[in-house]
């Protein structure tokens, strides 16, 4: 994974924003190397991190895999009818064609890192504008981590990447341990 960023996608209605999401879908993009990590495995990753059988209430909060051209379309639905015999269930999360992405607000952006103070004023200091803070992978993967995502086994592996001191390495052990 390269980046993160959250959003809203999948609707028609211009200039969508948290308080005017139109038809809209609140949802993440994801930037990757197809060289490290195949569409076909972020497909189980996601089918892994929410409840596919359960339908969204809103249009906001739907459940839904954007795909961008026919093969991750293909993928997409391929991965979907093998989650639906997995689990003996329909899979209420809907394939759709992503029309357009647009950014949400500022405060949105790694919402979950930015409640670990420490962690996040050092990222600042690192990425000063808040765009590179957003486009950052250091910061997408501190996000993760910070939200429970990733194992101990692989921050030891990474953590010297991450571009932490010494107390931040320290903070974002303890993070890890929760």
């Amino acid at each position: 994974m390269i980046r993160t960023r959250v959003g809203y996608a999948g609707g028609q209605t211009d200039a969508p924003n948290y308080s005017s999401i139109g038809d809209h879908t609140e949802t993440v993009q994801v930037d990757y190397d197809p060289e490290r990590i195949t569409y076909a495995r972020l497909l189980n990753i996601f089918w892994k991190s929410h409840r596919p059988t359960n339908r969204s209430w809103s249009r906001q909060y739907m459940n839904a895999v954007f795909y961008h051209n026919e093969q991750q379309r293909q993928l997409a639905m391929a991965s979907k009818t093998a989650v639906e015999q997995k689990i003996d269930h329909t899979v209420k999360t809907e394939v759709v064609p992503l029309r357009s992405f647009t950014m949400a607000e500022d405060y949105h952006q790694k919402y979950i890192l930015k409640r670990h103070y420490d962690l996040k004023n050092e990222m600042s200091r690192i990425y000063p504008h808040h765009q590179d803070f957003v486009d950052s992978t250091a910061v997408a993967r501190l996000n993760g981590y910070a939200g429970g995502h990733g194992t101990k086994d692989r921050l030891s592996r990474e953590i010297e990447s991450l571009g932490l001191s010494a107390e931040g390495k320290k903070v974002l052990i303890e993070v890890v341990r929760r």
